[in-house]
């Protein structure tokens, strides 16, 4: 299995859902996993299980921040997009009517 250190900003939008699924109460001391990395540096990471990949997710304020605000987000991103695909300019389109003699010429 193949194993991944990645900050959660990086999560597309599919394990960031399993990342909140998996600590929407949070995470304790017992989910947490430090190592050091190659510079010597204390990382703490928590564990996201794939079928493929172990991810170890960085810990920070901005993941617990993340976690806590995670369906807020969701549901502002939504509307968002609704919100864009609402707005967008769609180019109006002229109809030039033929008068019944120009149809019956054509014809």
């Amino acid at each position: 299995m193949i194993r991944k250190l990645i900050d959660h900003k990086k999560l597309d939008r599919n394990l960031a859902a399993k990342l909140y699924e998996t600590y929407a109460d949070g995470y304790g001391d017992d989910d947490i996993i430090t190592f050091k990395n190659v510079r010597g540096e204390i990382i703490e990471t928590v564990e996201l299980k794939t079928n493929d990949t172990i991810y170890l997710v960085k810990i920070s304020t901005s993941l617990a921040n993340f976690i806590s605000n995670f369906e807020e987000n969701i549901g502002k991103e939504a509307d968002s997009q609704v919100e864009d695909i609402l707005e967008e300019d769609v180019p109006s389109a002229t109809l030039e009517l033929q008068s019944e003699e120009e149809f019956n010429d054509e014809s």
